[in-house]
């Protein structure tokens, strides 16, 4: 498994690892998978997970390894939840849907104490983590994001996207620079599955008139 954590590159000065570079194009593909609302989302983010945490955990950045357990086992779930429910929909696909003010602040609660609890948590032990706070932040916001991409909410795309803007700058500072350029490219797909799942959500609210083919 060295060569996974050894280097394939070198761009605009940055040194690109393989394992940087390979589980970040996994992980596009999985996101690209949610966009269209399809099961094998799950399978590969998992699998990006896997390769990812043997990069993070060589670099010493706990906060980031262990997001990738946790991403593993919300893939799981996440999995498990869409294959139950992907009849939901009227073409056959995943449902989505707004979530309601009541669980946007769950989530908002729920992403604002982890972060504190896991920030707190590796500012007091150092060696856990370079970026305390950043990575926390990350570690927290991916959960979310996950989670809410497993109940069908529209607002995971936020969340993702609230991520990456603390993940661009931090996988830049740590050296895993193919993160950070995949990164900006999350940006973008992320916006662009926001406006799909937006607009499938406004589509799945209106009534069918009588009599009209559903």
């Amino acid at each position: 498994m060295n060569w996974l954590n050894s280097e394939a590159f070198t761009l605009f000065g940055q040194h690109i690892k393989w394992s940087d570079m390979i589980g970040n194009v996994i992980g596009l593909i999985g996101l690209a998978f949610g966009w269209r609302r399809s099961i094998w989302t799950w399978p590969t983010q998992f699998l990006s997970g896997l390769i990812l945490f043997a990069a993070f955990a060589t670099a010493h950045l706990s906060g980031s390894a262990g997001k990738q357990i946790v991403v593993m086992l919300v893939a799981a779930y996440g999995f498990w939840q869409w294959n139950r429910g992907r009849r939901q929909a009227q073409d056959g696909t995943i449902a989505v849907r707004f979530a309601t003010w009541r669980e946007r602040g769950v989530l908002a609660g729920a992403a604002a104490l982890g972060t504190l609890a896991v920030g707190g948590l590796f500012t007091a032990f150092p060696t856990l983590s370079w970026d305390p706070w950043p990575d926390a932040y990350i570690f927290v916001g991916t959960v979310v994001a996950m989670y809410a991409q497993a109940r069908g909410m529209v607002e995971f795309w936020l969340a993702w996207l609230l991520v990456d803007l603390v993940g661009v700058p931090l996988n830049f500072a740590n050296g895993f620079a193919f993160s950070g350029f995949v990164y900006v490219i999350y940006g973008a797909l992320v916006l662009w599955g926001l406006r799909d799942w937006w607009l499938r959500s406004r589509a799945a609210a209106q009534p069918t008139l009588e009599g009209a083919p559903a």
